[in-house]
This record gives C-alpha cells, sequence and structure tokens, in this order.
C-alpha cells in the first residue's frame, strides 16, 4: 500500500503548495520537501514537539543531530556563531549544498533535540526554489533530516518519500527528481582554527581548503557530530558488495562506466550523473528479486569520494 493510501498527500511544490506546508509547518506539523540533495523532512526547529515528530516518523536515534535549513546568513547568525572563516565559505557556497557546523548562539531558539544537548549546531542555505519559498514563507528555520526511515536508502523523489513514510508525514510537496542526488558536505569549524570535513559530498576539502588557505584536520572524529556519520546507513536492506565489475546470479548489479549491471549510476561514468542517481538505483536493488546487491567500482576522485562513501556505509 503507498503512503499515499495511508493518509499523507503528495502536492506539487506550488504557490497554493507552498503556502499550505507554511501552514503545516507552523501548527508544528511535518512535511517532505525537496532540496538539491536530497527530499528533507521538515518541523520548526524551535519546537521540541515538531522536532520529536521527526525522530519518531524516521525511527531515528536521538545521538544523531539534525540540519537546521536557513534562509539566509542573517538567519543563520541568530542561531549560531559566525567567524570570518563561516562567512567566507557561505559567501562561497551558500545557497547550496555545504553544511557548517558552528558554535551554538547562546540565545538560539532551537530545540535542545536538534542538536543532540552538542554547544554546535548544523546549518545549510539550500538552493532547492521550493525549500527557499518554503522557508520565506513559513519564516522559520527548519530541522530537515532526509524524509526517509533512519539508516534506509534516501529519498531523490517524492514517491519514494510515501513509501518509506507514510501517513507520518502530512504533506510532501512534489518538486521533482533531486538534481545533486546526494547529501551536503559537512565542515565543522573549529576554535583553535581548524576544521574538518565530518560528511563528504557535492562540495570538496579542496574546495574548502581553496577559500579557507589551510588544510583540514584528518585526526578521527570522537562521537557523532552531524548526520550521516553512523557507520550503517543508506543501506537496502540487503547484503552490498562493492568493487564488483561483475555479479554473481543472486545479486541486482548496479554499474558504472564501461561495466553496464542491470541498472547504471553512470553509462557514460560521469561522476556528477553517477551523485544523482545513486539513491534511485539503490532504490532499484532494494525492490529487486535478487536477495544481495553488487555495485561497479568508482573512482574516488572528486564527488566519488561522497558516493563511495554512501556505498561504504550502505555496505556496513
Amino acid at each position: 500500500m503507498s503512503g499515499k493510501h495511508l493518509g499523507s498527500a503528495i502536492r506539487p511544490a506550488d504557490p497554493a503548495g507552498i503556502a499550505a506546508a507554511a501552514e503545516v509547518l507552523r501548527a508544528g506539523g511535518l512535511v517532505a520537501v525537496p532540496t538539491e540533495t536530497v527530499y528533507g523532512l521538515a518541523a520548526r526547529a524551535d519546537s521540541a514537539a515538531a522536532v520529536a515528530a521527526i525522530y519518531r516518523a524516521k525511527g531515528r536515534p536521538d545521538f544523531n543531530p539534525l540540519i537546521v535549513h536557513v534562509a539566509d546568513v542573517a538567519q543563520g547568525e541568530t542561531l549560531a556563531v559566525f567567524d570570518s572563516r563561516a562567512r567566507a565559505l557561505a559567501r562561497a557556497f551558500w545557497p547550496g549544498a555545504l553544511t557548517l557546523v558552528l558554535p551554538l548562539s547562546p540565545d538560539a531558539r532551537i530545540a535542545p533535540a536538534v542538536t543532540s544537548g552538542l554547544p554546535t549546531v548544523a546549518l545549510r542555505c539550500p538552493a532547492h526554489p521550493a525549500m527557499r519559498a518554503l522557508l520565506m514563507q513559513s519564516g522559520l528555520a527548519l530541522a530537515a533530516p532526509s524524509a526517509n526511515r533512519s539508516g534506509a536508502v534516501s529519498p531523490t523523489r517524492a514517491e519514494h518519500v510515501t513509501a518509506s513514510l507514510g501517513a507520518a508525514v502530512t504533506l510532501v510537496l512534489d518538486g521533482g527528481a533531486c538534481s545533486a542526488g546526494i547529501e551536503s558536505t559537512i565542515v565543522a569549524l573549529r576554535a583553535d582554527g581548524g576544521w574538518q570535513v565530518l560528511r563528504p559530498g557535492p562540495v570538496s576539502a579542496e574546495q574548502i581548503a581553496a577559500i579557507l588557505g589551510t588544510a583540514p584536520d584528518v585526526k578521527a572524529v570522537n562521537g557523532i557530530e552531524a548526520p550521516g556519520q553512523l557507520a550503517s546507513h543508506y543501506a537496502p536492506g540487503k547484503p552490498v558488495r562493492l568493487g564488483a565489475a561483475s555479479a554473481d546470479s543472486d545479486e541486482f548489479h548496479i554499474g558504472f562506466g564501461s561495466v553496464a549491471g542491470a541498472v547504471s549510476l553512470s553509462p557514460s561514468g560521469d561522476l556528477a550523473e553517477a551523485a544523482a542517481r545513486l539513491y534511485e538505483c539503490l532504490h532499484q536493488a532494494a525492490a529487486a528479486p535478487q536477495p544481495r546487491v553488487a555495485v561497479a567500482p568508482v573512482p574516488e576522485t572528486g564527488i566519488g569520494a561522497a558516493i563511495n562513501d554512501r556505498l561504504r556505509r550502505a555496505a556496513a
């Protein structure tokens, strides 16, 4: 049975849909909304009850913080302490697929569950017109992890949301397929002047280093500071074998480049296309009759590092 039949309404991400979604959010409800990365499950970040509803819907561990989406730097500065490095990164990559982990402002109106009790908050200013319109219309900062059950494959289409969450979400704004298809890069700015990529994504460490002029810290992260750091994540519910140039008879094969597979991340070997198609292919693998999944090798260069990060977690 689809989520739609269970009471979750899919509406176009047009002005009427945005207005209805803003009303749901202001009342403390949940709305699934497209971003340029994946569909997010949004709730007002200043309401403990609304944020608790996100955790309930996702079945998400309560030690995993949530990203807060803001309309611009000015709204971000009401929630977090921005230094010159944070402002430089925001100028370069906002709106866009970069999340900044910054010190929580002492008077920030943020439900404690959003930060999992940490002294930092993860902020992003998204580029997708539907999410931007919703931020403007609602006037709220929105906590919005991916709109799926925790640990499962992230949604890049409205129907992925209803299949995963059903009636747990009041309204799904349908903005079509997400363009980047892979979650934002998360970078933490340290008080000692250092910085660290906590989750690779569309913005590379090299691009960040070009702005900050310093190399990233490579020391291990202690504990969960940001979304996407759990060892097992993005999983299709079946064993996943990586680096597979060919597949066994009981494996659904996801190809790349010259390795055709049953479906392909990118027949031409284009890493941006592979990122955009990653979760779509994992959804197809989850629905396939084969009990196991094999994935062709993907280069570690550029956004390939982020793709392989998600694949390793899917295989964990």
